[in-house]
């Protein structure tokens, strides 16, 4: 069942991520609300085909109750649920994760077993080293080749988390405290080296710019939103005058957003966690059963979409996503929404991602084949912005 790992190279290869050297150069471009008649200064993205250099595609776990949160028995293994978080899988990781730790610390187990290494496995594993115990993460894939590393990485607590209708009474409270519980812990990994967690200004552009028309989206689903809850959290986004942006005929509001770099993130989760003492197995599992034959016998199940076959749990629907990758721009610090395409500048990567369709986009879709022509259409979306841009 598992295969040796490089525990060695895994370690060297993400301390680079927790050194404190003091050698971080920042070339953000922010500002804050500017004054009548002056304008931001934002360098264009370089929305050309030519610079993809990578397409992937996500297949997102939802439930319409929500996320599986509970616990069961085994054999003689006792479960921790923590798996269909939809779009929510890295906002809501800390806070979900701290759940899944205090029914897995019921048991006041030495050692767990936390399986899954995608962004639920990671924090649970940690969250699990901190309360005390010696845990061991048993995988298919390590984070790279994860769905989670494949996310657009933006604080988004309530995408696809849940159908208001069919969520119980007490969970739009229970999403609230895994929101805050998150968003405090991320508070720890900003202004480290490499900004695995940074905030950035986002530009959402209005549709009344010249241009074809759009489709009509598809009747959607009560999806839960519950951004209201935790409205203290974060800063009320804000209209921008007319002229203070480089964005022809345009209205535009501006709000600050938390993203991930998740490559620099993931390193930073996984060296902390071997720095600690955890270990990582390669491992595939076909039923339930094969995990009474581990020696952790308290087990955090964080398999994402993977549960819907290892548990056989029909609630569990895809949701698909793709994502065309151009060339990093550290001069373009910013996100951007126009015409049905999200636009988020990381540092491992300028992510577009179109959107048409909203929630609803890609629901029930399991095909993970790369489409190459979608992809370049949404950066040509772009490049005709920028191109106007520049008269």
């Amino acid at each position: 069942m598992s295969l040796p790992l490089d525990r060695r190279g895994l370690l060297f290869g993400g301390l680079d991520a927790l050194r404190l050297a003091g050698c971080v150069s920042t070339q953000d471009l922010t500002s804050s609300t500017p004054a009548p008649g002056e304008r931001v200064a934002l360098a264009p993205i370089r929305a050309r085909t030519d610079r993809i250099f990578d397409i992937t595609v996500c297949i997102r776990p939802f439930r319409a109750a929500g996320p599986r949160l509970d616990a069961e028995q085994v054999g003689d293994t006792f479960v921790v649920h923590n798996y269909g978080h939809g779009g929510s899988g890295w906002s809501l990781s800390w806070g979900s994760g701290t759940l899944a730790v205090q029914k897995a610390m019921s048991r006041s187990p030495a050692r767990i077993a936390v399986v899954g290494c995608g962004a639920l496995g990671l924090t649970a594993a940690l969250l699990a080293q901190q309360a005390g115990a010696q845990v061991t993460i048993y995988a298919k894939d390590l984070l790279p080749d994860t769905q989670s590393a494949r996310a657009t990485g933006s604080w988004t607590p309530d995408s696809r988390i849940a159908l208001t209708d069919k969520v119980d009474p007490g969970f739009p409270a229970l999403w609230e405290q895994m929101a805050r519980t998150s968003f405090k812990t991320y508070r720890r990994y900003l202004g480290l080296p490499g900004a695995p967690v940074e905030w950035i200004d986002n530009y959402i552009l209005s549709a009344d710019l010249p241009g074809p028309p759009q489709p009509a989206a598809r009747d959607e689903l009560s999806f839960a939103y519950y951004r209201d809850r935790i409205g203290d959290l974060t800063p009320r986004s804000e209209l921008m005058p007319p002229g203070s942006t480089p964005f022809p005929n345009a209205t535009v509001r501006r709000r600050e957003t938390m993203i991930f770099n998740i490559a620099d993130y993931g390193h930073t989760l996984m060296s902390q966690f071997l720095l600690a003492g955890g270990k990582i197995k390669r491992a595939v599992f076909n039923a339930p059963a094969e995990l009474t034959q581990l020696e952790e016998k308290v087990v955090i199940n964080c398999t994402g979409y993977g549960a819907r076959a290892l548990w056989k749990d029909e609630t569990v629907v895809p949701v698909r996503g793709q994502i065309a990758w151009l060339i990093p721009q550290a001069e373009a610090r910013y996100g951007l929404s126009y015409r049905d395409v999200n636009v988020l500048s990381r540092r491992d990567g300028v992510v577009v991602q179109a959107v048409d369709g909203g929630d609803m986009k890609g629901y029930g879709e399991t095909d993970e084949t790369v489409d190459r022509k979608a992809a370049e259409a949404s950066v040509r979306v772009i490049a005709e912005l920028y191109s106007r841009m520049a008269r």
